[in-house]
């Protein structure tokens, strides 16, 4: 059992991991699936008593993935760095601000159908029974996002700090 956990664990880091660099890949904090709420997503994967040979198959889809992208990563990266270091008074700044605009919607493009071939690969490991208890974990998921909106929305923070009426 407790050497279960610990590869459960290791498989949650390994895909967080991935997902962050992926999100990296997108150079935002709403990177990653939906807004940065893959994780969530692959936490479900930990409820659904995978197999040994089950979380290999999807430790190696992470790791390839991964490994497929290094390169496109530290470019863009390299890129931006690049315009980053660039003041606005110097020529070529704007032609370096729409490269990497550029490069940043084609990333983002490449992401989204890189998460969508994840997804459907790991999907495809799970049996049956995992996929209906998958779907019965993310209908909860919802349900409790559901809940927390209506709350939030019953319960406003107010934006404005206190005003001092003492003249």
């Amino acid at each position: 059992m407790r050497k279960s956990t610990s590869l459960l664990l290791a498989l949650t880091a390994a895909v967080s991991c991935t997902t962050l660099a992926v999100s990296a890949q997108a150079g935002g904090p709403q990177g990653g699936w939906h807004g940065g709420h893959g994780h969530s997503q692959f936490m479900a994967l930990s409820k659904l008593n995978l197999t040994d040979a089950q979380r290999a198959s999807i430790k190696q889809i992470m790791q390839t993935s991964f490994a497929q992208n290094k390169t496109q990563r530290q470019a863009l990266h390299q890129q931006r760095e690049a315009f980053e270091a660039m003041t606005p008074d110097q020529v070529g700044y704007q032609a370096a601000a729409a490269s990497l605009a550029t490069a940043e919607a084609a990333a983002t493009q490449q992401r989204v159908q890189q998460q969508a071939t994840i997804r459907a690969q790991v999907y495809a490991v799970l049996t049956s029974a995992q996929k209906a208890q998958y779907a019965t974990l993310k209908a909860q998921q919802q349900a409790r996002k559901a809940q927390w909106e209506q709350f939030k929305a019953a319960n406003p923070v107010s934006n404005t700090a206190p005003t001092s009426s003492a003249q």
